[in-house]
């Protein structure tokens, strides 16, 4: 394909293959939500930018530079959900990792101990409602939980993202239906990247 007709924004690969997170999350749903909404999104994205000046932008300053322009929400509902789905697979591993002594201090003093940040996250991210996202964020050098609607992201109001859960139904239905509490039970117990996590840390 010539530079002239390559699409700007591409699907990454998954940082994992299709079948490693299951029995959590399983091969049929990463086909379906990693090969079909992922992909959708990205292919739309370029529809959208195709022939703009958004189409050079890298896609963390497009998301940024859309965001609360209602003239453009269709450009941002589908550069944020590229960048959270990307994000979303780093938050995720099937290999158990710990936090560095930098972040486990930062979640002992901001929620005074591990198994109090997942019982919080797990119930932020069990009560957005709709479709959404769970965030661990840094802002202004404390940690927090935080939830958004749709595509919206912390990074776009300029704060650091350190871990995401997916909670719209197509990252679980097909594994949990609408057992939500359930799928985040799972992933937030055995599946968070605590590695990716330190390295935003200290990337911030």
């Amino acid at each position: 394909m010539s530079d002239a007709n390559r699409e700007p924004f591409s699907l990454p690969p998954l940082p994992w293959s299709e079948s490693a997170l299951s029995p959590v999350i399983s091969k049929n749903t990463i086909e379906f939500h990693y090969g079909k909404h992922h992909a959708a999104y990205v292919k739309n994205l370029n529809g959208l930018v195709a022939g703009t000046d958004m189409a050079d932008m890298p896609l963390e300053e497009l998301v940024r530079s859309v965001y609360g322009d209602s003239s453009k929400q269709g450009v941002f509902n589908n550069a944020g959900q590229v960048w959270n789905h990307t994000f979303y697979w780093n938050s995720l591993t099937p290999t158990p990792t710990q936090p560095s002594q930098a972040l486990l201090d930062k979640i002992n003093e901001s929620f005074g101990g591990m198994e109090e940040f997942q019982s919080q996250f797990k119930k932020a991210a069990a009560g957005q409602f709709g479709s959404g996202w769970a965030w661990l964020t840094l802002d202004g050098g404390k940690l927090a939980i935080e939830t958004t609607p749709n595509a919206v992201t912390p990074m776009a109001e300029g704060r650091t993202c350190l871990l995401t859960v997916d909670v719209w139904e197509h990252a679980y239905y097909l594994d949990y239906q609408n057992r939500r509490p359930d799928y985040l039970q799972a992933v937030v117990e055995k599946l968070l990247n605590w590695r990716f996590a330190s390295d935003q840390l200290g990337a911030a």
